[in-house]
């Protein structure tokens, strides 16, 4: 019998999420605060589901289907890394970064941030995982406040938690909020029109830091930035990651971008992450279809390389997150599609063929017939 198309319990080897038994507010925030070691696990999401109702009618709606965005999703964020989170437009990369900020609900499934389930919390203990998870948006031009100056967009933290800065020492904490990003602390009365893109991306790295977080949500921080003006950043939020022992998770299309600042990265396609490893593995040892045909699509600068290596055309449109195919969701435009893919859905594990071996293939893939294919490799 086909197995049923439900979210299904990824990456079976990542640590058990120690729970913290929290019978208060006071206890619960207590949790969030306690510092977590280097390289323990920080942030732990467990079959995370986010489905957006479609619904019918004007005066009596009724639902009539549901946009599954974001599908059963699950991976670990350990303390002093980067998580990059790739794909293409529409699978559900910053439905991901709404969740995980608590800015969207979850349907179901679990995020835990210390041994606290934050889709669970309220009151002081929200208000103290929202202190300590900050995030960058991708549009520097909208999403700072136009009729703001510097000063007041960067310093607005402190007004929601005073507790970071008391209310006499807050511009001498946004100057040196700016000086750290390369600004000009004399800059604090200028508006964002008077920035450039760049100038104005570090605001928003600067007001992400300004409540000394632990966690960063880079949501295409690069995108909407000139390529020079993007490599000025990513070198600014690794020397503030070193500076900080910040913990990323940065979620771009750019796989260039991803490769150099990620310790691991995420492959997603339609609500599900498809392949999870360090960079060499993702970068130099894909095994799933999806991940090799997107690495073959990257431009490459030398043109005998070009010339010799193998394009993956994928066929067919994206299907719709309002109706997945059923078993495996990219089964519809993969060269190895089989009668097994549409009836079962792939588990996110480390392939068969590849178990209780230490080659770099050896890591969680969602495909059926996962197996390694010569891609061009990202510089």
């Amino acid at each position: 019998m086909a197995e049923t198309d439900e979210p299904q319990d990824a990456t079976p080897n990542v640590s058990d999420v120690e729970v913290v038994d929290a019978h208060s507010e006071a206890e619960a925030v207590a949790a969030i605060d306690a510092p977590v070691e280097r390289g323990e696990p920080i942030l732990q999401v467990r079959n995370l589901v986010k489905h957006f109702p479609l619904t019918q009618g004007i005066l009596f709606k009724r639902q009539i289907g549901a946009v599954k965005a974001v599908d059963g999703v699950s991976f670990d964020l350990y303390q002093g890394e980067t998580l990059g989170i790739v794909g293409e437009s529409g699978c559900g990369k910053s439905t991901v970064a709404k969740l995980l900020m608590n800015l969207e609900r979850a349907t179901a499934g679990e995020i835990f941030y210390k041994g606290q389930d934050i889709t669970r919390l309220s009151g002081r203990a929200l208000k103290a995982v929202r202190r300590n998870i900050q995030m960058v948006f991708q549009d520097p031009y909208t999403s700072l406040n136009p009729r703001m100056t510097v000063g007041d967009i960067i310093g607005e933290p402190f007004d929601i938690h005073p507790e970071v800065a008391p209310k006499g020492d807050r511009r001498r904490k946004v100057q040196e909020l700016l000086d750290v990003v390369g600004l000009n602390p004399e800059y604090i009365n200028r508006y964002p029109h008077q920035f450039s893109g760049g100038q104005r991306q570090r605001i928003g790295i600067a007001r992400g830091l300004a409540l000394n977080p632990e966690i960063i949500i880079c949501d295409e921080p690069v995108s909407a930035l000139d390529v020079s003006v993007q490599a000025q950043v990513i070198n600014l939020m690794e020397r503030l990651q070193d500076e900080f022992n910040l913990s990323y998770i940065f979620i771009a299309h750019d796989l260039s971008i991803v490769r150099h600042i990620s310790d691991r990265v995420g492959v997603m396609y339609l609500g599900r992450i498809a392949e999870i490893g360090s960079d060499e593995q993702i970068y130099d040892h894909p095994t799933h279809p999806y991940t090799q045909a997107l690495l073959s699509a990257v431009p490459v600068p030398d043109p005998e390389a070009r010339e010799h290596r193998e394009r993956i055309i994928l066929t067919g449109d994206v299907p719709s997150p309002a109706n997945p195919p059923s078993g495996c969701r990219f089964r519809t435009r993969c060269w190895k599609a089989q009668d097994k893919c549409a009836e079962e859905v792939p588990l996110l594990a480390i392939p068969e063929s590849f178990k209780g071996s230490d080659t770099p293939a050896a890591h969680e893939s969602a495909c059926h017939f996962a197996e390694e294919k010569d891609v061009v490799h990202v510089a």
